[in-house]
């Protein structure tokens, strides 16, 4: 005899009170939607800045300068960047940002040279709307990150406004990367001109330098930083991921701090339904002395108690981690900090992850209230008031 048999006594059981079981199950849905907001905002953390074996991509940032708009290279070191050992290419980067402070809305612009830029990252997109020849054809076109584009509700053939520049969208691209997503990748010569208000261009914000193996990317990092150390623009290079968690640091303290939250609403939780299962069981207090009579054992009552605090939280934790992560994919939030992206992610295994601490914590709140009611003496329960 299985345990779900008994679900329809487990179901009475919690619609016994409807009210205080609504209540329970709007509170616990309340807890687990801050849970999952705050583990899709760790999970967004952990992809933009954790460091792969794969990876083999530096950036050369100016020494001491944090700010794209602080940030200013000459371009003419592309070429002494290449002839370093190990390098494969450097793309030289113009960075323009509408705020470079910490902020859910940001729009970077990603000025890149058009040759190198189809060469080695368009192959790295999946172009889902306009094309890259309508990028190459005009000096005023940007291909923008899917979410930016679906953030500021543009599509192909509008003009997009943003930190003083007005593009023209050619197109929509896709990527696994948050930092492909959420900008607009327009022409270098164009954003130097536009930033630089008329001026001469000839300069940067960065490299991205390519390294021809992973192993190989420490040895390069300093041997770039050496070879500028004693010009006018020293560097100062790291590995992508790296930079990323170095730029976003408050935002990774800020995540930090938010799993605090995190671990509070699972606390909640397990008041919550604790303190359910408590007063449901000091109700019935004699209807267990009567299922004792029919035959239950004490063993098997605490097991339905177990069961109905498990429903609870699966109730309440069901519809709290559904409706943050329909509220995250729908909204597609994006912390950005210093022209990088860190992603609130809306992940289906969160879901998954929040139904089942819901069910153990429920389970587990309930372990108490079970113990006593399979160890109380039917006569003593018939005696309860």
């Amino acid at each position: 005899m299985t345990l779900l048999r008994f679900l329809p006594l487990v179901r009475k059981g919690i619609t016994r009170n409807r009210a205080r079981s609504l209540l329970t199950i709007g509170s616990v849905a309340v807890a687990m939607f801050l849970f999952t907001t705050v583990e899709a905002m760790q999970i967004g953390v952990r992809d933009a800045t954790e460091v792969t074996a794969n990876d083999t991509t530096l950036v050369v940032y100016r020494e001491d300068r944090f700010c794209p708009f602080t940030s200013r290279l000459p371009q003419t070191y592309q070429r002494r960047i290449e002839s370093i050992d190990h390098v494969e290419n450097a793309v030289p980067v113009r960075v323009v940002v509408s705020n470079c402070r910490a902020s859910l809305d940001v729009v970077t612009f990603r000025g890149v040279p058009e040759e190198m830029f189809v060469r080695e990252w368009v192959p790295r997109f999946d172009i889902v709307a306009g094309s890259v020849d309508d990028w190459r054809r005009r000096g005023d076109a940007a291909l923008l990150g899917e979410s930016l584009a679906n953030r500021r509700g543009v599509a192909v053939g509008d003009r997009f406004t943003a930190a003083g520049i007005s593009v023209y969208v050619a197109g929509v691209l896709r990527s696994d990367d948050p930092q492909h997503r959420n900008v607009a990748y327009t022409h270098l010569p164009f954003i130097q001109e536009a930033s630089d208000r008329g001026g001469t261009g000839g300069v940067v914000t960065q490299f991205n330098v390519s390294v021809d193996d992973p192993q190989n990317l420490e040895r390069v990092a300093i041997a770039i930083d050496e070879e500028f150390a004693a010009d006018q623009e020293p560097t100062s290079t790291s590995p992508e991921k790296a930079f990323v968690a170095r730029a976003a640091r408050e935002l990774v303290n800020l995540v930090d701090f938010a799993g605090w939250l995190g671990y509070g609403a699972l606390f909640a939780v397990l008041a919550l339904v604790g303190n359910a299962i408590i007063l449901a069981v000091q109700e019935r207090v004699r209807d267990h002395a009567v299922l004792q009579t029919l035959g239950y054992r004490g063993s098997l009552i605490a097991k339905l108690i177990l069961l109905e605090g498990a429903v609870l939280g699966i109730g309440g934790g069901g519809v709290g981690a559904i409706a943050g992560y329909l509220f995250l994919a729908q909204g597609q939030f994006s912390l950005a900090t210093e022209g990088l992206n860190v992603e609130v992610v809306a992940d289906p295994t969160t879901i998954a992850t929040g139904l089942a601490m819901s069910a153990a914590l429920g389970a587990v709140a309930g372990a108490v209230p079970a113990w006593q009611a399979s160890r109380r003496e039917i006569a003593t329960c018939f005696r309860a008031v």
